[in-house]
């Protein structure tokens, strides 16, 4: 960021949603009034042509309405305005527009008024071309070394170069390998064109070439417009630079010699007239315009770039020696002198901001009034710098941010409905079901100050989609409260990994300090589940060992309970709208309760919910030791299945991009190649590319849709994996017995990313951080400390390493391991940990070791664990005993 701000001298903003480009902007004396003031010419691709003589009363007023002379629509997009001596039998200047078909050349004359009103200001046409092509730019110059006379070329989007010699057309000829036009520019000591090509070349072709190339029969002028059909031109010079061009200019001051300059996407180049490399510079930001200005030292030129981070930089050369700050982003950019003040830059933006600025700073004009002078109380003196001391002590005990008040700012309640809405605001979804339900949730935001500028954003997990998920406040009055209501609903066919939301508010205090303030929110299960019929048989089954007496299932789930089985009590069936069931049993006899399911991943959301209704339960009961644990077998091997899905659907992502990338540059190749032979003007046959051609492009096709597909799969198997990573850190938590702060660093290492990217993966991020913790907390020994971790996240050849991470942290902390983040955590738990412990591999040959014993790891939890009986529930019968 530049220390200072470019001084606004005169500014305006041109019409309304008007567009503007590089060669919309000319500074010259258009009236000819003598007098070397320059005159700014505006043209929009909206047809509007503006001229404008800024005298500002005072430094940064706006513009005033004697500033514009002249306003005009010419109804065609105006795409470059020039000035030059354009008409024969005078050299007046006369203003030079091109418009996509044709080109038009106006006199600016003024009649002094005799009122108020001032000078009145006329444009009269003196003569037009309508061109047979459609037309990118133009350039002029005195063509052949004509003496007296601008002449003009226009540059056509087809790569033809059309010269006209004042009010007749000269000839036109075609570029060599013309593909799309680049920016054109005319030097006059060497009397040729330069432009930049298709092929990132910088190519110069000399006007006599141009000239003297014959037709191959002679037409008409107008045909020769139309076909142009002409000898292939000879390059004088090219250099190829290695990027497009955005502008060329080419200069000649007295202290420098003539240079060709460059403005390329990334460099800056500075050319001879034969086409060597003067020098080069690269540039930090992305270019939107410059302008080489002036010599202040011999053999060097100053030169104004303007970037895309509204900043303008003024080089000497490749030195840079000034950066100021610009209002806008500037497209075209120019010097000139208004009112005998030299030097005046002028920008314009792509929107229509025109200011007239200049460098430097204003000098300050405030001077410090007389101090009184009194007499000193020393007393005074002493309390106040006791005073500041104490302040002083407290803001280094408490950090440099103020510490927030007792009374916060702002309050945020969220609060869920308890039915469904009357009309579904469910659109698009990709279920099966007639009707998706739909619930409200209302969000308070409650302010004890004046708040501006409060943004509340609200954020689900998907394929749960809010119908509104972004609110702003532009102004909240004190004591004001502000309420907001959204609709939530399943959008696809699975199942989310979490029914909580949240609500984060940010905001910035009066004192200038940015503050968030986040609510969270439940969702009901019914949004995403219908009460269904128990199944008896299931593949994957869980159970829950309570030390209370088993709880009556309808009154746990009130929304749920079957009418027609009021006898069966203990057992309730759910059917989740994207298809899937799950069945919750109680047992009778014991206080265990068992969840079975046909996917593993959709016991997570009942085996939660079932958690936290039985706390709040028996905490409406009194009762205040009710605890839950585990005591089966940790299902890893269901777990690990989900992970190797998830992974080779990663893995065939990158095989799909690889080969769309590689079928997308053999169509760019093929149809290179196919332009080549249709501008050929001599045709060759075509060989079956055409053929060729279309198979690539329905190829390509293919396999954009099947990387969207894959893409579609993978977000769908990262939800089951997380809903399935949840179920194993809860019952990891109960079969161990972990604490809020343990249970904390398990999720920070299991679930590190909301969203799962191709560049970075959960497997990577999960497999570094689990052996972090296996490096300090749960290390074995020193040796295991002083292992060194990849420091780079690399998406691994297989899982097989992070499934063995996985089974060693549950080993160590089945022997008795704890997971800390404190200091002293990193400190080897021999004392606690037996020696049976499996170590990380550090080498080949002790990575085989691990292989061959890990496979004997967690095949049964109850050697790790007392020996409890625990019943074998095969039907809904069985648990009803």
């Amino acid at each position: 960021m530049s220390l200072f701000k470019a001084r606004d001298w005169w500014s305006t903003v041109l019409g309304e949603k008007e567009e503007f480009d590089q060669g919309c902007l000319c500074l010259a004396d258009v009236d000819n009034s003598g007098s070397g003031q320059d005159k700014i010419i505006v043209g929009s691709f909206m047809g509007y042509l503006r001229i404008f003589n800024p005298h500002p009363v005072k430094t940064g007023d706006g513009a005033q309405a004697e500033d514009l002379l002249l306003e005009v629509h010419l109804r065609d997009p105006i795409l470059q305005v020039e000035v030059g001596k354009f008409v024969s039998g005078t050299e007046m200047l006369h203003l030079a527009v091109l418009h996509s078909r044709k080109l038009c050349v106006y006199s600016v004359s003024g009649t002094l008024g005799n009122v108020e009103h001032g000078n009145q200001y006329q444009l009269k046409l003196m003569y037009e071309h309508n061109l047979q092509r459609t037309a990118c730019n133009m350039t002029y110059g005195s063509f052949g070394g004509v003496k007296g006379r601008d002449l003009i070329c226009i540059q056509s989007m087809d790569g033809m170069l059309m010269v006209f010699e004042q009010e007749s057309y000269a000839f036109g000829r075609f570029l060599p390998g013309s593909l799309l036009p680049g920016p054109l520019a005319y030097s006059s000591r060497t009397d040729s064109f330069i432009t930049v090509s298709s092929c990132r070349q910088v190519e110069s072709y000399k006007y006599q070439v141009l000239a003297f190339a014959t037709d191959a029969d002679k037409r008409q002028e107008t045909e020769q417009q139309k076909l142009g059909s002409g000898k292939r031109l000879v390059v004088d010079w090219a250099l190829n630079i290695g990027e497009q061009a955005l502008d060329i200019c080419i200069v000649s001051f007295n202290q420098s010699a003539s240079s060709v300059f460059v403005l390329g996407e990334r460099n800056f180049f500075c050319l001879k007239d034969n086409g060597q490399i003067r020098f080069m510079k690269k540039l930090d930001c992305s270019p939107s315009c410059f302008l080489p200005y002036c010599s202040v030292s011999e053999g060097t030129i100053n030169t104004l770039i303007g970037n895309h981070k509204n900043m303008l930089h003024v080089y000497q050369d490749v030195t840079l020696k000034w950066a100021t700050q610009l209002p806008h982003i500037p497209v075209a950019v120019r010097v000139g002198c208004f009112q005998d003040l030299k030097g005046v830059i002028v920008t314009l933006s792509d929107d229509g901001r025109l200011q007239c600025s200049y460098l430097g700073t204003d000098p300050s004009l405030f001077q410090a009034p007389k101090v009184e002078s009194r007499e000193l109380n020393y007393d005074e003196l002493d309390v106040e710098l006791k005073e500041l001391q104490r302040i002083i002590k407290v803001v280094k005990s408490q950090g440099i941010w103020p510490m927030p008040e007792k009374e916060d700012d702002l309050k945020v309640y969220a609060m869920v409905s308890s039915n469904f809405d009357p009309v579904s605001q469910a659109t698009d979804v990709e279920i099966g079901t007639d009707v998706v339900p739909s619930i409200t949730v209302q969000v308070t935001l409650q302010n004890r100050i004046v708040l501006p500028k409060v943004k509340l954003s609200i954020y689900v997990q998907p394929p749960l989609v809010l119908t509104c998920d972004q609110f702003t406040f532009e102004f909240l009055a004190p004591e004001m409260i502000s309420t907001v209501s959204f609709s939530v609903y399943l959008k696809r066919s699975y199942t989310p990994s979490d029914l909580e939301g949240n609500a984060v508010v940010s905001y910035s205090r009066p004192i200038g300090t940015p503050r968030v303030v986040q609510c969270k929110f439940r969702l009901p299960l019914k949004l995403i589940c219908l009460p269904g019929q128990p199944s008896k048989t299931a593949n994957h089954k869980l159970t829950i060992d309570t030390n209370q007496s088993p709880v009556n299932l309808p009154s746990l789930f009130p929304g749920f309970a079957n009418q027609s089985d009021d006898d069966q009590v203990n057992v309730m069936g759910f059917r989740f709208l994207s298809g899937s069931r799950v069945t919750l049993l109680a047992s009778k006899t014991s206080q265990r309760y068992r969840i079975q399911s046909e996917q593993f991943e959709d016991l997570w959301l009942i085996t939660n919910e079932l958690i936290l209704r039985l706390q709040k339960y028996f905490e409406k009961q009194g009762i205040k030791d009710f605890a839950s644990s585990f005591s089966g077998s940790i299902p890893l091997q269901e777990y690990f299945e989900l992970i190797d899905h998830h992974f080779e659907l990663r893995i065939n992502g990158e095989k799909l991009e690889e080969l769309l990338s590689e079928r997308a540059v053999q169509f760019r190749a093929i149809q290179r190649r196919l332009l080549t032979r249709f501008k050929d003007k001599t045709p060759a046959p075509l060989q079956h590319l055409d053929v060729l051609l279309d198979g690539t492009y329905k190829q390509v096709i293919a396999l954009a849709d099947a990387v969207e597909e894959n893409q579609g799969n993978l977000f769908q198997a990262f939800t089951k994996l997380k809903s399935a990573t949840h179920l194993m850190i809860l019952l990891i938590g109960l079969w161990q017995k972990l604490s809020a702060d343990q249970i904390a660093i398990l999720e920070a290492a299991f679930l590190p990313l909301q969203e799962d990217m191709q560049e970075l993966g959960w497997e990577e991020t999960v497999d570094a951080a689990i052996s972090h913790l296996l490096k300090t907390c749960l290390s074995k020994s020193s040796k295991e400390q002083a292992l060194n971790l990849s420091s780079q996240l690399n998406i691994p050849k297989d899982t097989s390493r992070l499934k063995k991470h996985i089974t060693l942290l549950c080993d160590r902390l089945a022997k008795g391991g704890r997971l800390c983040l404190s200091n002293d955590a990193a400190a080897p738990q021999t004392m606690v940990m037996p020696g049976g412990c499996t170590p990380i591999p550090e080498s080949d040959l002790e990575e085989r070791t691990v292989e061959q014993d890990s496979t004997e790891l967690f095949t049964n939890h109850r050697h790790l664990i007392a020996e409890t009986p625990v019943p074998e529930v095969s039907a809904l019968q069985g648990v009803s005993e």
